[in-house]
């Protein structure tokens, strides 16, 4: 009955701890546990391993009790080494040619799609799909198209008069600029399909009333379209930075880093001397010095974009 009184020596009743939604959190913490084990797992553990392990000297085949501390000597090691120089210099040029002409192609691209196109759909599933395919199978077709004499670029080139086609991936000045083709090619449609996203986003009301008041289409561009589209610009080129910064796969599988040491950037020379050498410390502090890198680039990025989004 409503008033009656409790039991004497009855306390009151203990709650079940409720997060904002009235849902048990201890109910939420078992839902995320599987995730949160394989962060730790997967993820946390194996970077804070690799930072301890880049003071250290380790050949991996003598087990945990080989590792011996060195301290900074893996660092002064590699800052006085001119093929790791070498490698940051090719890096550079690697993604500072790819990473902006993928960005303002994908731009491009989804300037286009946005539009009124016929088979709108269609052409956005199309450029999409290299993003999804296989990376060696990416590899092994453009291995093919790149081919010295049968390839069909070089024979497309011929027949354009181009009497003495590059051997691309077996030339030590052509092999760069061939990665960055297959790099643009594979990543231009997943730019396109962010940037169409981030463009239907953009209220209609603007243009409309910038298009009254005489601005043209540069203009409109420039001061709606690009403003709007910074948060998403920034996105887009702090991904591709650290995708960058761990590119190996098509190396791996087109170049092996050659001819010579010619497509050896970064990423594959922390392979090397961690696979190929057993160096597994010094390969650690390749790995940790680029990190350091991107996120000094990263932030830059981030610093720079601040103020310059459109404004409500």
């Amino acid at each position: 009955m409503v008033g009656e009184l409790a039991p004497a020596g009855a306390g009151p009743r203990r709650r079940r701890p409720t997060g904002p939604g009235g849902v048990s959190t201890r109910a939420g913490w078992f839902f995320i546990l599987p995730n949160l084990i394989g962060y730790l797992a997967f993820t946390a553990v194996p970077v804070v391993f690799a930072v301890g392990i880049a003071f250290t000297s380790w050949n991996v085949v003598s087990g945990l009790g080989g590792i011996k501390p060195v301290g900074l000597d893996n660092f002064v090691s590699l800052l006085t080494n001119q093929q790791f120089w070498d490698a940051v210099i090719r890096t550079f040029y690697y993604g500072g040619v790819s990473v902006p002409l993928t960005l303002g192609l994908g731009l491009l691209l989804a300037l286009a799609l946005n539009g009124d196109v016929v088979g709108r759909g269609v052409l956005r599933l199309v450029f999409f799909m290299p993003t999804i395919a296989n990376q060696i199978a990416v590899g092994f077709v453009w291995l093919l198209m790149l081919h010295p004499t049968s390839g069909l670029v070089n024979l497309a080139l011929s027949a354009l008069g181009w009497h003495d086609p590059p051997g691309w991936l077996t030339s030590q000045s052509a092999v760069i600029p061939a990665l960055i083709l297959i790099h643009v090619w594979g990543g231009v449609g997943f730019q396109a399909l962010i940037f169409v996203a981030a463009l239907q986003s953009v209220p209609s009301e603007l243009y409309e009333a910038a298009e009254l008041d005489g601005a043209n289409a540069w203009q409109r561009f420039w001061t709606i379209t690009v403003p709007a589209l910074m948060p998403t610009i920034t996105f887009l080129l702090v991904m591709a930075l650290i995708g960058q910064s761990q590119g190996f796969g098509l190396i791996a599988f087109l170049t092996q880093g050659g001819p010579g040491s010619a497509s050896t950037t970064l990423p594959y020379l922390m392979y090397q001397n961690g696979f190929q050498f057993y160096k597994f410390g010094y390969a650690a502090a390749i790995g940790l010095l680029s990190f350091i890198g991107v996120a000094i680039l990263a932030g830059a990025v981030w610093r720079a974009q601040r103020g310059r989004g459109l404004q409500s």
